[in-house]
């Protein structure tokens, strides 16, 4: 018996079908073991030793690859194709050699694709385990544990509230705060724009200025509205004509099949998915065997998929689609190992697969890879120059015009920022004639500062700095959404005040490895160690050497000293100059005390030096000035009429609030954002304080129901159960008959519990063979199709609100095709009391199980 592991247990399934008897294919569930979360699991000083162990999720996995291997003639590792598959294939081959169950004949299998033809050639093809890859793996992963476990701890007590630092993670984050910074020192400049629209033979068309009084006109040139008018008034009485028509022909060539990284960009830009959505989805649609692996740097297909792509061509569109020679793409990634095919269809003859999102990305892979192999498109680029009568003033006017479409009439790359005069029509014009003027605008413009970073534009932004790898930057983004350093607003990364912080913390301390040259640089020798051109545990003696002196050194300094050394770096972006000789570290209150960066419990602020007789404080990412929201200390709303208290509106780490009294037991409320500001006052702050607001006992049960505020917004409460509201003002003003009905909805919506009855979750009606009544259900696992007898799951790739009758009817086929699920093995009978009436030997208390460590 041959035993086969791979990573997923649908690939399991599936591979098991096309290899057929005398084959058995488990799951590993990915990786199956780590090194663990304490200090000591990698040790420099003995040649970066590491201990690895086994995830506690996946003993009862491990046992069964155990269990067959020991009756397994042979060992077939089959995991994905690339780094991380190979280092997979590692563990689950140490894991067994120290079980001493690692049969004799182990072998290394590779497929690019989960279709029965990919899968039995390789099969045919075994090779051995790649030791470079395995090197790369481990010194990659070698590298993150000593970044993380030893940058970290000096986050945490040097500077209140950072959570994390990590080798890529914290170059990202520093990409998306050095494009804010630009955004915020960037000094918009006014120009002005002159255009005239026209009209030739019934066409109308825009012109531009581009020549007044002799001189070019550039953007930049006419800077006010007075030299702006002036010239529109000369366009106005200028009687122009066509100078000249100049005509330049244009090829634009397909964009190559995509990569990982470059499907990421392409789906956040036309489906908006953000980069960890689109990989899931990606991973669905390779293990249903429609698209080849999704972690790739290739950009080539195989000739097989070329020549079915060719074919597909073909029959959508006419013999001059399709290009004299195939297409050939080369790969930009360096080793040849990971530079595996690009993403394609596995079957080009399928133009359509699944449902929503997975549909959507599918189409996207599909149009994408047919258009590589498409024919050019050719366009014809005009330039239509146009003068007045004195020669001194020029009108231009662009476009362009399609004369034959090739791949673009299937598929046209996206970009993050659109705006192209050249893509208009022009009507046809020769030297001399004159076209109709319509009208003539001058418009303001002010020069815009560069864009926030999308997932799509920062995605392409590390990529060309050679920053991570592509497979790795859905993690990388999604860390920093978790770790709240980063939001995304409108699709924008918008990088958090904690998120600052620790950038001015690590370029301040740690320059060298926030370098985008040095992480780049530090990406090349992984690379190098992939492709056997240089050793792991040098690669890492280089980086180890720098690295702990450095942190043992910031270590040492006292946290004053560091917010002193911080103050001091951050001085020009926290109290810019004001330009007119004016100290800008002057208190904007006290109009005495100094400015200056302060450390607290819940990270850093801006103080002034005469606390605690001033209480100026303004938060870490904001500049001083007025209306820029400081807090110049509490403020007085009034006094609390039941209590005689002092009632103050402040702000603190989470925002405003307001508080009664003084003291560690004085009472606060949050100020919900959806208070008007102009409308909050002493009334306001007094209702917030006095919630909880019990409305009155609920009529069945005889129990307080109350309306409060929490962490996520207003909400009702009854006997440990809960019902969403609406807004702040509901709170105050939901009576009995509107809160019992808001809990019944919010217990009816909110899923069922253990034991309670199941409804369908859609009707197809009855199997026209044998009547019974074919329904959708909710599994533990997710939907599934039942007619009583077969249940079959939904692949992922099925949305199961478009599914319908004939789809049903096909999916429980095709399980009833496959014979019963295995069930669980019976118990043996008990054998006779008679035979059992031996008394038993008090079994030795065993101690508590340890966790296995293994040192690799």
């Amino acid at each position: 018996m041959k035993l086969v592991v791979v990573e997923s247990p649908a690939k399991a399934k599936t591979i098991e079908k096309y290899l057929g008897p005398g084959h058995r294919v488990l799951a590993s569930y990915g990786h199956v073991r780590d090194l663990p979360a304490k200090d000591g699991s990698v040790d420099p000083d003995n040649g970066f030793a590491m201990e690895w162990e086994a995830y506690a999720d996946k003993t009862r996995q491990l046992k069964a690859i155990a269990d067959e291997a020991k009756d397994a003639d042979t060992l077939i590792l089959a995991t994905d194709p690339d780094r991380e598959g190979e280092a997979i294939s590692w563990h689950v081959q140490e894991v067994l050699r120290k079980r001493r169950a690692l049969p004799q004949d182990v072998r290394r299998v590779t497929f690019n694709a989960i279709t029965k033809p990919a899968v039995l050639d390789a099969m045919a093809h075994p090779r051995a385990l790649d030791e470079d890859l395995i090197d790369a793996y481990r010194a990659r992963r070698a590298l993150d544990y000593l970044v993380g476990f030893t940058l970290s701890p000096v986050l945490w007590r040097k500077l209140p509230g950072a959570k994390s630092a990590g080798r890529v993670q914290s170059v990202a984050l520093r990409l998306v705060v050095d494009r804010e910074r630009e955004i915020e020192a960037f000094k918009p400049q006014e120009y002005w724009s002159v255009t005239a629209d026209m009209e030739q033979d019934g066409v109308p068309f825009v012109t531009r200025l581009v020549r007044w009084k002799g001189e070019k006109i550039d953007r930049l040139t006419i800077g006010n509205q007075g030299d702006a008018e002036a010239a529109k008034k000369d366009v106005e009485a200028g009687r122009f004509a066509v100078a000249s028509v100049e005509t330049k022909p244009l090829t634009r060539n397909p964009p190559p099949p995509f990569t990982t990284s470059t499907l990421q960009q392409e789906a956040a830009r036309k489906l908006g998915f953000s980069a960890s959505h689109t990989m899931r989805v990606a991973q669905n649609l390779y293990e249903d065997g429609a698209i080849t692996y999704m972690r790739t740097d290739g950009v080539q297909m195989d000739g097989g998929a070329i020549s079915a792509a060719r074919s597909a061509i073909a029959d959508r569109y006419d013999a001059s689609y399709v290009p004299d020679k195939p297409r050939q793409y080369q790969a930009k990634a360096k080793n040849a190992q990971e530079a595996h095919e690009a993403i394609r269809p596995t079957d080009f003859s399928k133009d359509r697969v699944g449902t929503g999102d997975h549909a959507r990305l599918y189409d996207l892979i599909f149009k994408r890879a047919l258009a590589s192999q498409m024919a050019s498109a050719r366009l014809e680029r005009t330039t239509v120059e146009l003068v007045d009568g004195s020669g001194s003033h020029g009108l231009r006017a662009t476009g362009q015009v399609v004369l034959f479409p090739g791949y673009l009439a299937l598929y046209e790359e996206g970009r993050d920022d659109e705006g192209d005069e050249d893509s208009k029509r022009l009507p046809r014009m020769k030297e001399g004639d004159a076209p109709a003027k319509k009208a003539v605008q001058a418009e303001q413009h002010f020069t815009q500062p560069p864009p926030r970073y999308s997932e799509a534009s920062l995605v392409k932004k590390m990529e060309e700095l050679g920053i991570g790898r592509p497979s790795t930057y859905a993690s990388i983004l999604q860390t920093l959404k978790d770790r709240e350093y980063v939001t995304l607003e409108k699709n924008r990364f918008i990088p958090q005040e904690s998120g600052r912080l620790v950038t001015s913390f690590l370029e301040r301390f740690f320059d060298r490895y926030v370098s985008y040259d040095y992480t780049a640089g530090l990406e090349e020798s992984l690379d190098d160690i992939s492709g056997g051109r240089a050793e792991w545990q040098k690669v890492l003696e280089a980086f180890w050497r720098d690295f702990k002196p450095k942190t043992v050194e910031v270590m040492e300094q006292k946290p004053s000293e560091v917010t002193a050394a911080l103050d001091e770096f951050l001085g020009p972006y926290l109290f810019p100059d004001k330009g007119d000789g004016s100290d800008p570290r002057l208190c904007p209150a006290c109009h005495e005390g100094r400015l200056s960066l302060r450390g607290g419990r819940f990270g850093a602020f801006i103080a002034c030096s005469n606390y605690p007789e001033c209480k100026y404080t303004r938060r870490f990412a904001q500049k001083g000035g007025a209306d820029e929201g400081e807090d110049s200390g509490p403020v007085t709303l009034g006094t609390d009429p039941a209590t005689g208290l002092e009632v103050t509106k402040r702000s603190g780490r989470f925002g405003p609030y307001v508080q009664l009294g003084d003291g560690k037991d004085a009472k606060r409320g949050s100020i919900p954002k959806d208070i008007p500001a102009e409308d909050f006052g002493l009334d306001w702050a007094l209702k917030l304080l006095s919630l909880p607001r019990e409305i009155g006992l609920h009529p069945e049960t005889g129990k307080p129901i109350t309306a409060s505020i929490g962490r996520y917004g207003p909400y009702l409460a009854h006997d440990g159960k809960y019902g969403r509201l609406s807004s702040t003002a509901e709170v105050f003003e939901t009576g009995m008959n509107a809160a019992v009905v808001k809990l019944a909805e919010a217990a009816a919506g909110g899923g069922r519990s253990r034991g309670a009855s199941r409804e369908p979750l859609k009707m197809f009606g009855a199997n026209p063979e044998t009547g019974a009544e074919v329904k959708l259900m909710e599994g533990r696992f997710g939907p599934y199709v039942t007619d009583g007898t077969t249940n079959a799951t939904l692949p992922k790739s099925t949305d199961p609100a478009t599914l319908t009758l004939e789809g049903a009817l096909a999916l429980l086929a095709e399980r009833a095709a496959k014979g019963p699920a295995k069930g669980k093995k019976k118990a043996a009978p008990k054998k006779a009391a008679a035979k059992t009436a031996a008394p038993k030997k008090a079994a030795a208390k065993k101690a508590p199980a340890k966790k296995k460590v293994e040192k690799a």
